[in-house]
């Protein structure tokens, strides 16, 4: 198991951390970020987070139909997705949330380096209870276990505000069925499909009715 992977869920990455410089292309641009080893994907875009970004809905695409409101990023790591949303919705307030205050201090510089001040940067445990959501989009942490994930889920999915759509992509050889026959079960109050699958990775779409 590589430096990049050992310790991703970690609340605390053991060794020092040293960023490292990339480009990635985000909100349809490349941009200059940093990542660090003992988070999640730290040479770049890992491929189910390329596959969510590209089969997001284009934004304003349903904007009138949508409610407004928070996004949130569920296991942000260095913040790919969190600021691929801040970028395309520089209106909406974006919550990156992960356990690992190394991901966390990631982000919270990424953000700094673009410019953006909409993104928050938290800990679970830190995101305001009343707090609902809009949209959730997360490459959740499959690899934590099954238990441990649902308990992510029951924490989160739970909070989408009326209409609100959760996006999470998952590999298919990881679970990806089984884990959206489990939503679909676990929450009626959500409408469960596939809305897309790319290069053996699914992306799951719950909406709340």
């Amino acid at each position: 198991m590589s430096e990049g992977t050992q310790h991703y869920f970690s609340e605390s990455p053991a060794g020092e951390m040293r960023t490292r410089e990339i480009e990635a292309v985000l909100a349809g641009a490349p941009r200059a970020l940093v990542t660090a080893g003992g988070v999640f994907s730290p040479e770049g875009l890992d491929r189910g987070t390329e596959v969510l970004l590209r089969k997001l809905p284009d934004p304003g695409a349903f904007d009138d139909l949508a409610p407004a409101g928070p996004i949130l990023d569920i296991g942000c790591g260095w913040g790919p997705i969190a600021l691929s949303a801040a970028l395309s919705h520089p209106d909406r307030e974006v919550w990156a949330v992960d356990v690992n205050e190394r991901s966390r201090a990631l982000s919270a510089e990424n953000a700094r380096r673009l410019g953006l001040g909409n993104v928050r940067v938290a800990a679970p445990d830190e995101v305001p209870e009343r707090l609902g959501f809009a949209e959730i989009r997360s490459n959740p942490p499959i690899r934590v276990g099954k238990e441990v994930l649902r308990g992510i889920l029951r924490r989160w999915l739970p909070r989408l505000l009326p209409e609100g759509t959760a996006y999470l992509v998952v590999a298919k050889h990881l679970g990806a069925d089984s884990l959206q026959r489990w939503i679909a079960a676990e929450f009626p109050e959500l409408s469960v499909d596939r809305a897309a699958r790319d290069r053996g990775f699914h992306v799951i779409r719950a909406v709340r009715d």
